[in-house]
C-alpha cells in the first residue's frame, strides 16, 4: 500500500495516508520521497520542487500559489501556499470535455422500505413536526412534542420540535426567508402531519405562514396560537393527536430512486477529498442516474471549483443561474467587507486542507458527475428530477436545514473531524478516514476510510446497504442521540 496519494496525473502535491516523521521515505506509487520534516496525516508533500509564485496542482486544478520556493519532499501548507481567489468574476460556459456520470443503474435488490404519500412522494420517516413561527414560542414547542412524544410512542415515529430564534424583529427579505423556510419544512413528506405553533404578535404570523403553504398540504397542518389559548400545551397535544391519526400508514418497498438525497459536508480534512466525498459523489450518481433527486449546495465552499461545476450545466440558462448563485454570494461577502477566500476553518487546516481553493475542489465532488439539471433559492423545494444546486451558505446547520427544506428526505453528511450536529432528516455522518470512525462510533454511521483499504466498489456496495437500513426505519447516531435541530438563515437588520 501506498504511503501518499497523487490525485491526478497532473498534480505537484501528494496527501498522506499516515503521519510522517522527518527522514521518511514515503512511496507515493510514483515516486519515493523522503520527508523534510514532520508531515501530519491529511496533509500534502512536493512531488517535485515547486517555485515561489507558480501554482499549486491538485485535483488537476490550482489550489493557490507558492509563496515560497518548495522543495521535493516538503510539506506544503499555510506556511508557503497561499490562496489566489479573489471577487467575483465572469464566466463562460464550456460544456465541452466535461465527462458524463458512469452511473451505474441500481441493482434490482436496491430498494428501501418508506412512506408513500398522496402526492407520490416517498418519506423515511413518519413523524409529527411542531414548527413555531417565533422564537418566543420555541420552548411551548418543545414541551408540547415532549408530552405528546410520550402519549403517542408507537403510533407514529416521533414528534419533534423544531426551535429557533426568529421570526419577530425581522423585516422585508429577512423576515420572507424565515416564512419561506418554515412553509417548506411544513411540505416535507417526512412529516405525516405538521402543527404551527404562533404567539399572535409576532411579524411571522400564522396566517401569512399558511398562505406560504400550498393548498395540496393544508389538510395535513393544524395551528395554534398561543396569546388565544387557555392552555397552549394541551391544546397542542390535542392537535398532535389528531394529525397522528391522519398520518397513520406503513411502509412500502420502493426504490433508491425514491429517495431525495441532500449531499453535504463539515469539518472535512485532507482525505475527504479521497475517501467520503467522491464516495459520495458515486451515490449521487447513482440516484440521479436511477431517475431520483440529489441536491448539493454550500455555495461559498465551491469557490476555486465553481467553473468545473458550470461546465455541466444542462443549458445556457442553468449555466447563468450558477454564476447568478455564486457571483451574488462573492458578492455579499465583499459587501461587508470579507474576502471571498476567508475559508478554511481552523479544524480544517488542523486536518490538511490550506485554501478554499483545496477545500472546494474537493467538496464539490460530494455532486459526481452529472448534469446540474436546476438552480433553485434558499428556501425552495427541488422541483426537478435529476441533480439539483441550492443556493444556501456553508455553514452545517444553515445548509442542512435548507437542503431539509428542499425536500432530501435523508442527507450523506461527510466529516473529516467529527460533529454530534443532527437534523431534521436522517443524517448519515460518513467519516473520510478510520481512525475518526473508530474514536467517534457515537458520531458516525460509516467509514468511507475504507475506500484506501478496499477501493470505491466495495465501499459504494457497503453505503447502499446502509442507505437502504437507515431508510426503512433504522436510527443514525444522531437520532438516537437525540440531536435534531433546524437553523435559519438570516441575512437582514434585527428591530
Amino acid at each position: 500500500m501506498v504511503d501518499a496519494v497523487i490525485v491526478h496525473a497532473g498534480d505537484s502535491v501528494a496527501t498522506l495516508l499516515h503521519d510522517g516523521g522527518a527522514g521518511d521515505r514515503i512511496d507515493t506509487g510514483a515516486a519515493v520521497l523522503t520527508l523534510a520534516h514532520d508531515v501530519p496525516r491529511g496533509h500534502k508533500i512536493a512531488l517535485a520542487p515547486i517555485a515561489a509564485g507558480t501554482d499549486v496542482m491538485k485535483y488537476g486544478y490550482s489550489i493557490g500559489r507558492a509563496t515560497d520556493a518548495i522543495a521535493a519532499g516538503d510539506h506544503v501548507h499555510s506556511q508557503n501556499l497561499s490562496t489566489g481567489l479573489a471577487g467575483t468574476l465572469e464566466y463562460g460556459f464550456d460544456p465541452a470535455g466535461v465527462s458524463p456520470a458512469n452511473a451505474p443503474s441500481p441493482a434490482p435488490t436496491a430498494t428501501f422500505r418508506g412512506f408513500v404519500r398522496p402526492d407520490g412522494r416517498v418519506g423515511t420517516r413518519n413523524e409529527i413536526w411542531i414548527l413555531p413561527t417565533v422564537g418566543c414560542v420555541a420552548r411551548t414547542a418543545e414541551r408540547i412534542a415532549a408530552k405528546a412524544s410520550a402519549r403517542f410512542a408507537g403510533t407514529i415515529d416521533g414528534v419533534h420540535a423544531f426551535s429557533h430564534p426568529h421570526g419577530c424583529s425581522q423585516l422585508g427579505h429577512d423576515l420572507d426567508g424565515t416564512r419561506q423556510i418554515l412553509a417548506s419544512l411544513a411540505c416535507h413528506p417526512n412529516a405525516g402531519g405538521v402543527l404551527i405553533v404562533g404567539l399572535g404578535c409576532e411579524e411571522n404570523q400564522v396566517k401569512a405562514l399558511i398562505e406560504a403553504i400550498p393548498a395540496w398540504r393544508r389538510p395535513a397542518i393544524r395551528t395554534l396560537t398561543a396569546q388565544l389559548s387557555a392552555d397552549e400545551v394541551e391544546e397542542g397535544i390535542a392537535l398532535v393527536e389528531e394529525l397522528a391519526a391522519l398520518a397513520a400508514c406503513e411502509r412500502q418497498e420502493v426504490g433508491l430512486d425514491r429517495l431525495v438525497l441532500g449531499v453535504k459536508c463539515g469539518g472535512s480534512d485532507g482525505l475527504s477529498g479521497l475517501t467520503a466525498n467522491p464516495l459520495v459523489g458515486r451515490m449521487s450518481d447513482r440516484v440521479v442516474g436511477a431517475g431520483g433527486r440529489v441536491v448539493f449546495t454550500e455555495i461559498p465552499e465551491m469557490f476555486g471549483a465553481e467553473q468545473a461545476l458550470m461546465n455541466r450545466a444542462a443549458d445556457v440558462a442553468v449555466f447563468d443561474a450558477i454564476v447568478g448563485v455564486v457571483n451574488g454570494f462573492k458578492q455579499y461577502f465583499i459587501d461587508h467587507g470579507e474576502p471571498v477566500s476567508e475559508n478554511p476553518s481552523p479544524g480544517n487546516v488542523v486536518g490538511g486542507i490550506t485554501t478554499l481553493e483545496e477545500k472546494s475542489l474537493g467538496a464539490v465532488q460530494k455532486a459526481g458527475r452529472s448534469t446540474i439539471a436546476d438552480v433553485i433559492p434558499y428556501g425552495a423545494q427541488a422541483r426537478i428530477d435529476g441533480l439539483t444546486m441550492l443556493e444556501a451558505p456553508g455553514n452545517d446547520a444553515v445548509s442542512s436545514t435548507a437542503l431539509a427544506a428542499a425536500g432530501a428526505t435523508m442527507i450523506l453528511f461527510t466529516t473529516g473531524r467529527g460533529t454530534p450536529l443532527g437534523f431534521p432528516v436522517p443524517t448519515i455522518k460518513i467519516a473520510s478516514n478510520s481512525d475518526l470512525a473508530q474514536r467517534k462510533p457515537g458520531w458516525i454511521d460509516f467509514d468511507a476510510g475504507q475506500v484506501l483499504a478496499q477501493g470505491f466498489a466495495a465501499a459504494e456496495t457497503a453505503l447502499v446497504d446502509c442507505i437502504r437500513s437507515i431508510a426503512s426505519g433504522a436510527e443514525t447516531a444522531a437520532e438516537r442521540n437525540g440531536e435534531r435541530e433546524i437553523a435559519i438563515w438570516k441575512r437582514g437588520v434585527t428591530l
